[in-house]
């Protein structure tokens, strides 16, 4: 049985703008995979919807073995704890430090109170720190958030991720704003984790050289429809230029 598994799912927003049409894949647990396509195309709507961030207008998303679209606030909750999201632009908590930061990924499965009043185990506590050393941002645990550079930030939302020992990471632009440097220290994190942990990935990329380097599958997106799904290897130019409409300008960065 797939991980994740989208059947049908289309989503229209202000009943005019169609963002996905008839999406349909699964991704299998242990996967790394990426999702391309240029701006617009609906990449983060897509992975929006997994989590319920965006509901979908039509279709049906199943993750481990529940159909997400139908789950309560209850479920809902419960199923968020085992997805684990990165944001383009960190989301963190700037006045707070690191660690409090990463223990943040616990508060899914704590009780309201005790996750407003910032209660945690020393247990909790010592394993947020591991995390934040394999990370290597030992010397940052006790920094507040908005004193780091943002290849840092972006390693500390991974780590709150982490934190939450999901099942899947979701990673909406990771390094869409990094520089090449940093870029490529963020994504050999999430490829360790991946192997490592054996934790799903699904990576939204607009650089296709990034996402064939990383990904031995790539999901192709353009105009809201899937036009490639298939093995990094076998992506050809034409099929790139049908994903980007011919705009070469995405293709290349420069991550070691």
């Amino acid at each position: 049985m797939a991980l994740l598994s989208f059947q049908n799912v289309s989503k229209t927003y202000n009943n005019v703008t169609k963002a996905l049409q008839d999406v349909t894949f699964s991704l299998e647990e242990g996967e790394f995979v990426s999702i391309i396509g240029p701006s617009g195309a609906g990449k983060s709507t897509l992975l929006r919807c997994v989590n319920r961030l965006v509901d979908a207008s039509q279709g049906a998303i199943f993750f481990d073995g529940q159909d997400v679209t139908k789950a309560g606030k209850k479920e809902l909750r419960q199923f968020r704890t085992k997805t684990g999201m990165i944001f383009q632009h960190y989301n963190l908590v700037d006045r707070l430090s690191v660690i409090e930061n990463v223990l943040h990924g616990l508060l899914g499965q704590k009780s309201t109170f005790s996750g407003m009043a910032g209660h945690y185990t020393e247990a909790e506590k010592a394993e947020a720190f591991q995390i934040i050393q394999e990370m290597g941002l030992a010397e940052q645990a006790y920094k507040r958030c908005d004193e780091l550079s943002s290849g840092q930030k972006q390693r500390v939302g991974i780590a709150r991720a982490i934190m939450q020992k999901p099942k899947l990471i979701l990673c909406d632009e990771p390094i869409a704003s990094l520089d090449p440097k940093s870029s490529k220290v963020i994504m050999d994190h999430l490829k360790k984790i991946n192997q490592t942990k054996k934790i799903t990935c699904l990576v939204n990329l607009h650089q296709v050289d990034v996402a064939v380097k990383y990904s031995e599958r790539i999901i192709g997106v353009s105009g809201g429809r899937i036009v490639y799904d298939g093995p990094s290897s076998q992506l050809t130019t034409g099929m790139i230029h049908e994903i980007y409409q011919s705009g070469s300008q995405d293709l290349i960065t420069d991550v070691g």
